[in-house]
């Protein structure tokens, strides 16, 4: 079964809330969603790939960005992407 792919780079403690959505949506998942969350300033993993990022951004399957963040954007992008791998 193909996986979603979910990065979150997480810039400020503000952001945090939505990395709790995010692992809560993974753990209802966890054989269709891999979650990785960078913490700016610590992680740089993602620099190469997505360059400077200034504001807490969701990326799905490194290609799907969104900045604009709330639970329902957040839990709305998930299922889009489960979807589309479910056919």
């Amino acid at each position: 079964m193909e996986k979603v792919k979910v990065e979150f780079i997480n810039t400020c403690s503000c952001c945090d809330g939505y990395g709790d959505v995010l692992r809560e949506l993974a753990a209802r998942h966890p054989q269709q969603i891999d979650l990785k969350i960078y913490y700016m300033g610590k992680d740089f993993d993602y620099l190469p790939k997505y360059g400077v990022i200034n504001r807490g951004t969701l990326i799905i399957n490194e290609k799907d960005r969104y900045d604009d963040l709330s639970r329902r954007t957040i839990e709305r992008a998930v299922k889009a992407a489960l979807d589309e791998v479910n056919g």
